[in-house]
């Protein structure tokens, strides 16, 4: 079976929590997640206004993508793209994949690349932290591997690679460009049924400044924020 970067939804809702326990029901019956991201996450619904009205309409065309898979009983595999494939790209895969499970839609597959590889970056590692999100590191090689606890019995290994690389789909999926380069770059991505758009400010740009933690928190926010959106709109 192949080591996908993928979550699977809960099959049938899981017993609610008794008391004092650490998990938080939310969206879809069975789906628990820790208090801090659920509060998290329900602080970005709040601010679905912050997003203006051109980005919205790319987050349509995604949700339709998406909504269409679905109503035709197939999974739609949405592949996060940017340059390095380790800041961005990686947000947007792990909020996709919280997202989807928040608004309870099947069959997503959330997955992300570069067009060349390096590793997940460590800072916005830390911005996923601070979010809640529990992330372990395995293997201390230059690009290890992660493994990413969204919620509850929801976790995906990620780690940096093009975005052709296995196991990543090699066909029917969406690319999704979540940075400028990375768009310019690569104007057709193989194997690829949709392609679209919504890049995103580089935090890397704040490394080593004062400003470094927030302007990670801000990228992370706004990705959750969008994400979330997205998967809104399939279940409108």
């Amino acid at each position: 079976m192949r080591n996908l970067c993928v979550f699977a939804l809960a099959l049938s809702a899981l017993a609610a929590s008794a008391p004092g326990s650490d998990a938080t029901e939310i969206g879809k019956p069975g789906t628990k997640f820790n208090p801090q991201v659920a509060a998290y996450l329900r602080q970005r619904v709040g601010e679905f206004d912050q997003i203006p009205a051109e980005r919205k309409q790319a987050l349509e065309t995604l949700a339709a993508y998406v909504r269409n898979r679905s109503s035709a009983g197939e999974p739609a595999r949405l592949v996060f793209i940017c340059t390095h494939n380790s800041r961005r790209s990686h947000l947007s895969q792990i909020w996709a994949a919280a997202a989807a499970n928040y608004y309870g839609v099947p069959k997503v597959e959330c997955s992300s690349g570069g067009t060349e590889a390096t590793a997940f970056n460590p800072r916005a590692i830390a911005a996923l932290e601070r979010a809640g999100v529990e992330i372990q590191k395995s293997g201390d090689d230059k690009n290890p591997k992660y493994q990413v606890r969204v919620a509850e019995g929801i976790a995906l290994e990620c780690f940096s690679k093009k975005y052709g690389d296995a196991p990543n789909p090699a066909v029917d999926f969406c690319a999704v460009m979540t940075c400028s380069n990375a768009d310019k770059n690569c104007p057709t991505v193989d194997g690829s049924t949709l392609r679209v758009a919504i890049p995103y400010e580089d935090p890397k740009a704040s490394d080593g400044t004062p400003q470094e933690a927030s302007t990670y928190d801000e990228r992370c926010a706004q990705i959750c924020r969008e994400m979330l959106y997205l998967f809104s709109q399939v279940k409108a």
